[in-house]
């Protein structure tokens, strides 16, 4: 590596933010706190459908005084700008560029939170800050997890704030953060924080998860004892899981590249089964209405007998397609109830550090 890598890398500071719901108010109030000469990247991950035109690059352009945009695959990282995930692309970033990927959707989204601070967090190690903003679920967590690890700096937005605080509750629970502030709060430490002097060379830039399920499929391969897969098969592709626990973080990742957390796999298996009961349901009330219609003929037929058999049949498969309706409107009431909609848990973390409370003051 030559000299001015090696200063590029020890200088160089990447801010990455993760957000879902809610995001655009907590985005926009951030980035309009945000000092002209920020000596940082800031890359920005928010929850948005595949199929859609994200116009939240011109909205933050327009909120703060540092540019946003949508960035090109192989784009130079320049201090001061803001790149915002296309929908459809997860963004992530190796050494002084961003790259843009339509690999596998992870805890059912691309972007996804979590590809961009793994990323991040394996090439810039003590150089990230990671800020987890308002959103459902916890995608995000692994990836903070991930930045703490490598020495990076951890920001969650305060749980009693956001608008939906399921993943930064999550964070809290599962990541020894460094700072839980409001969003006023967290542009100041962004702008004051300066990176850690590492020792200058180029992060090892490979996926530790991916790296153990390939050993794992190449052992089987070979006829070797290797790890046992999960019993939970992929919701998106339905090939077989791995279960990898970091630091006591589950998570379950297919070979193909599919990745869930516990909560976001429960959340897609309640889909899967809302789906079936569905599908049940379209099944029995076509049976029905065939029934019916051969009552109708076997009627007109004078066949008085089969007309009543077929009339029983049509009420059987009515009211089982009735019975199939009404469990899924009860599985969906107990689903309305998910922890985001609870009071944010008490954890050691959220506690404020001399640190932090010098920064309130």
């Amino acid at each position: 590596m030559s000299d001015a890598q090696s200063t590029y890398v020890k200088n160089f500071k990447i801010i990455v933010i993760g957000a879902s719901a809610g995001g655009v108010e907590a985005l926009t109030q951030l980035v309009h706190l945000l000092p002209p000469d920020l000596a940082a990247a800031v890359l920005i991950v928010l929850h948005f459908p595949s199929y859609g035109t994200s116009v939240l690059p011109d909205i933050l352009s327009r909120a703060g005084s540092l540019p946003a945009k949508h960035p090109k695959d192989g784009e130079a990282l320049q201090a001061g700008q803001i790149y915002v995930a296309p929908p459809d692309y997860h963004l992530m970033v190796e050494t002084g560029r961003v790259c843009l990927s339509r690999t596998p959707k992870e805890n059912g989204h691309r972007p996804a939170i979590d590809p961009l601070f793994r990323s991040a967090a394996m090439t810039y190690q003590q150089q990230v800050i990671g800020v987890i903003l308002t959103g459902l679920l916890d995608d995000g967590t692994a990836g903070l997890a991930m930045v703490k690890q490598k020495g990076g700096l951890t920001i969650v937005q305060d749980p009693e704030e956001a608008l939906f605080n399921g993943m930064p509750t999550s964070a809290i629970a599962n990541v020894a953060v460094d700072y839980v502030l409001p969003v006023s709060k967290i542009a100041g430490v962004l702008a004051r924080s300066q990176p850690s002097i590492g020792n200058g060379s180029i992060a090892d830039q490979r996926d530790p998860e991916l790296e153990i399920i390939q050993q794992d499929k190449a052992a089987a391969e070979r006829g070797e004892p290797q790890k046992e897969p999960s019993v939970f098969t992929c919701p998106s592709c339905g090939g077989v899981m791995w279960e990898l626990n970091s630091d006591g973080l589950m998570r379950y990742r297919c070979h193909v590249g599919h990745v869930y957390s516990v909560d976001s796999l429960a959340v897609e298996q309640s889909d899967a089964v809302e789906s079936a009961l569905w599908t049940a349901a379209r099944a029995l009330e076509e049976r029905a209405s065939l029934a019916r219609r051969l009552a109708n003929q076997a009627r007109a037929n004078n066949r008085s007998l089969s007309a009543a058999q077929f009339m029983q049949r049509a009420d059987e498969a009515a009211r089982h397609a009735e019975m199939i309706r009404h469990i899924i409107e009860i599985d969906n009431v107990k689903i309305a109830f998910k922890p985001d909609n609870l009071a944010p848990i008490e954890s050691p973390q959220s506690t404020a550090s001399p640190q932090q409370s010098a920064i309130e003051q």
